[in-house]
């Protein structure tokens, strides 16, 4: 069956959507993320040896903002979008998830890929992340001292909320064992 025009048009705006949250976490634009939730989003990350639960809009911009800091690097790319529109201010969407994530701080790198499943809907003419949960594919632990490595950039230094402006999201995050 053909997609409307309308469909595709959706479609393009979730993908920009999509990418947007990416590039904000990534870059440390936490005035950017409020406008890309609704008030109620759900969230869920399912970490190899994490698990993150919320809800709201206002726990969901502290958890990123607290998460993505000054001590941090961070790359996510999301691939291979498959989004089906729902109705007319509803659609869901599937993404393949590729990131690294390194806590100089805690001298951790992570390396991953997750599968990202989202809800989506139009709010004012406005698609939004009505909800998104996330399970790891691959994850893969280590220091970052062991790499040899050390960042030549690393925009969350000056874009990241630095150690005395974060607040503590540990009620958000269970930890293995």
């Amino acid at each position: 069956m053909p997609y409307t025009l309308q469909q595709l048009s959706d479609m393009e705006e979730i993908k920009v959507l999509k990418h947007r949250y990416f590039r904000a976490i990534d870059t440390g634009d936490f005035a950017a993320l409020p406008a890309l939730f609704t008030a109620d989003v759900a969230c869920t990350y399912n970490g190899g040896t994490y698990k993150v639960s919320l809800s709201g809009r206002d726990a969901m911009v502290e958890f990123l903002s607290n998460s993505f800091h000054s001590g941090a690097l961070a790359m996510h790319i999301g691939s291979m979008p498959e989004i089906s529109v729902t109705g007319d201010n509803s659609a869901t969407g599937l993404w393949y998830l590729q990131d690294v994530f390194i806590d100089l701080e805690k001298d951790a790198h992570t390396f991953g890929t997750a599968i990202y499943t989202d809800a989506y809907r139009r709010e004012g003419g406005v698609w939004k992340i009505e909800s998104t949960y996330y399970d790891r594919v691959i994850e893969v632990l280590r220091k970052f001292s062991e790499t040899k490595g050390k960042p030549s950039v690393q925009r969350l230094a000056t874009t990241g909320r630095k150690p005395h402006e974060r607040t503590d999201i540990s009620h958000l995050i269970h930890w293995d064992e």
